[in-house]
């Protein structure tokens, strides 16, 4: 396995960082909510035997611009910008919750744009039956314990060394980011655009998201057009690829190969 790498792409103007470990086929991940502030086990299992290239989404931790995205359609525009100027044309996608959604509306608006779609609990579709639980409305210091089952593999605290404040800046940040995206009822209208997801998806989802019902993955699943896995991990939250890192790159590489 080869060293973790870090450069920096512009999307609107703006840089972008993108990290890149491993060799192999090239297969990119667009990461949830609070973003990515350290390298996960989830991803060094990808990178055992794939180039795996993970582009920050504008707002999120190692990019900024999300001011300059009102719409849904400025959101696809610029992830469509970032996955090209990350070169992932063409390549396989893992999008996870908030990253999820836009891999998906990447997939609907340029089918030829990734190979094969992994879909981790992502957002974009709201039952009013079964409704999405509203992550900007939580008491503050509850959100890890919804994020994930288990709280303490989120990389959300600071390292001894690093500035607390500075480190609650970027997931406030990533925070608003998200929202300007999803809030306030977390439907983008991707429903009405799933039908032209033909590449080959995985949908994998926690047994316990407390954020997403599990159900989503069969909603999900009806609407796109193309081949379609469910996977469900046992004990799981929403961040399902933190929570059980080994069981969702088992699933994944296996889908993928």
């Amino acid at each position: 396995m080869t060293e973790l790498r870090e450069r920096s792409v512009q999307v609107r103007g703006e840089p972008c960082r993108v990290w890149e470990k491993g060799t192999g086929a090239p297969v990119g991940y667009l990461a949830g909510l609070g973003g990515l502030l350290e390298w996960t086990p989830f991803l060094d299992r990808l990178a055992e035997s794939r180039r795996v290239i993970v582009p920050s989404l504008p707002g999120f931790p190692g990019a900024t611009g999300h001011h300059q995205l009102d719409t849904t359609l400025d959101w696809i525009s610029a992830t469509l910008d970032l996955l090209e100027a990350a070169e992932l044309e063409g390549a396989d996608l893992i999008g996870a919750s908030v990253g999820g959604t836009l891999a998906a509306e990447v997939a609907a608006i340029s089918p030829r744009m990734p190979r094969k779609l992994v879909l981790e609990a992502p957002f974009g579709l709201f039952d009013e039956g079964e409704p999405v639980t509203d992550p900007w409305a939580q008491p503050p210091g509850s959100l890890p314990q919804l994020l994930a089952a288990h709280p303490e593999r989120l990389g959300m605290s600071p390292p001894a060394d690093a500035d607390a404040i500075e480190w609650q800046v970027l997931l406030v940040r990533a925070s608003e980011a998200a929202a300007r995206l999803l809030w306030p009822t977390t439907d983008t209208g991707l429903g009405s655009r799933l039908h032209r997801v033909r590449a080959p998806t995985l949908l994998i989802w926690g047994s316990a998201d407390a954020i997403i019902p599990a159900s989503y993955a069969k909603r999900f699943a009806d609407k796109i057009s193309g081949p379609t896995q469910l996977r469900s991990i046992e004990a799981a939250g929403h961040l399902v690829d933190r929570d059980a890192p080994d069981a969702v790159a088992e699933a994944v590489l296996e889908f993928l190969a």
